[in-house]
């Protein structure tokens, strides 16, 4: 079985570190604590093992297997099942790239399920292990864990696309032909990303309200209220913190949408601005260019004319016919640049 690490916490506490899943839950009875089990990408037999071990439902196991989870929570009895859509920005090609993590919580284990390398969950593992007080607050505290580790992933990312934003703006003004596409890309991201952080707060609610005492509130208020348990109270107010920055990540990205929106729509105007100009300049070039063929023509007309060789032409047999036609060239050529001029056309 491809496991990363499975590890049995007592007290949140690692006390045990089976290297076969089939001795872990004998190991975890026998101590009373809960075990932890990290898998990558697990087949159809090897998930369905475990499954069977800690029974876990068939259908978040067929949403494991076929992978491309929006982010969610479901739960099946005593068991929840948790997706998550991690991101990270690759600097070099200016992307973004989305993982999947999927989470199974029970009373006493938690496996978690990855398909790709990014991200690791190993620093998340360290952190609980280096803060026993905390991951001896059961599987809600590793998902806790888990939760705010995506979450703050998500930060860079949400700066990457911000100056990817800035940049599109600058393009904007210096007529790169190319900007439209690239807002349509950034679009693309920026509705996938929202797509990955905006349901966790309502997973964070979920979690929080599984907190909360049954009467705490009839509404069903999502906060622990005083006198309740300790570690419940303190498992609360982190969610709460991971809650707030989700609700900042969103709204960021709500505000990025609509930078997008209007940046998209000035790109079509600034296009069809462009396009007037050009086809005024392209205009006053066909006005000079008219012009100046209906000055030459006139000459021409008149050479042509004379040079048609007829015996009986008027004005062959007067002294002054030839500098009278050249006057006349000259005559019609001045008048009709002057009426050109007049007008604008030259």
């Amino acid at each position: 079985m491809p496991i990363v690490d499975n590890a049995i916490y007592v007290d949140g506490k690692r006390t045990e570190a089976p290297a076969e899943f089939s001795e872990t839950l004998e190991q975890m009875k026998a101590v009373g604590g809960m075990c932890w089990l990290g898998l990558y990408r697990p087949d159809h037999a090897e998930l369905s093992a475990v499954a069977n071990e800690l029974g876990l439902h068939e259908l978040a196991i067929e949403d494991t297997l076929s992978g491309h989870q929006r982010s969610k929570m479901d739960h099946y009895g005593e068991h929840t099942f948790v997706v998550l859509r991690p991101a990270r920005y690759l600097d070099d090609v200016e992307k973004v790239e989305f993982g999947e993590i999927h989470v199974y919580t029970g009373p006493d284990f938690v496996v978690t399920v990855r398909q790709v390398e990014a991200p690791n969950l190993s620093p998340v593992r360290q952190r609980l292990e280096e803060d026993p007080r905390l991951l001896a607050m059961g599987p809600n505290a590793v998902l806790y864990a888990i939760l705010d580790q995506v979450v703050d992933e998500y930060v860079p990312v949400a700066e990457g696309l911000d100056n990817d934003i800035e940049e599109i703006e600058t393009e904007l003004f210096v007529g790169n032909t190319s900007v439209s596409r690239r807002i349509y890309e950034l679009s693309r991201e920026l509705v996938e990303f929202q797509r990955a952080a905006a349901p966790l707060e309502r997973v964070v609610t979920v979690l929080r309200r599984g907190l909360a005492d049954d009467d705490a509130d009839p509404q069903g208020s999502a906060v622990v209220r005083a006198g309740a348990d300790p570690d419940a109270q303190e498992l609360d107010r982190l969610l709460a913190d991971v809650q707030d920055h989700i609700i900042r990540i969103t709204d960021r990205i709500t505000t990025m949408r609509q930078v997008l929106t209007n940046a998209l729509t000035l790109s079509s105007t600034l296009i069809s601005q462009r396009a007037a100009e050009a086809s005024v300049e392209q205009n006053e070039q066909m006005k000079k260019i008219s012009s100046w063929a209906a000055i030459l023509f006139a000459p021409s007309l008149i050479g042509s004319i004379y040079g048609m060789n007829f015996h009986n032409m008027p004005e062959l047999a007067v002294a002054y016919g030839y500098p009278a036609a050249l006057g006349l060239m000259v005559a019609l050529s001045v008048g009709l640049y002057m009426v050109f001029k007049r007008n604008g056309w030259l």
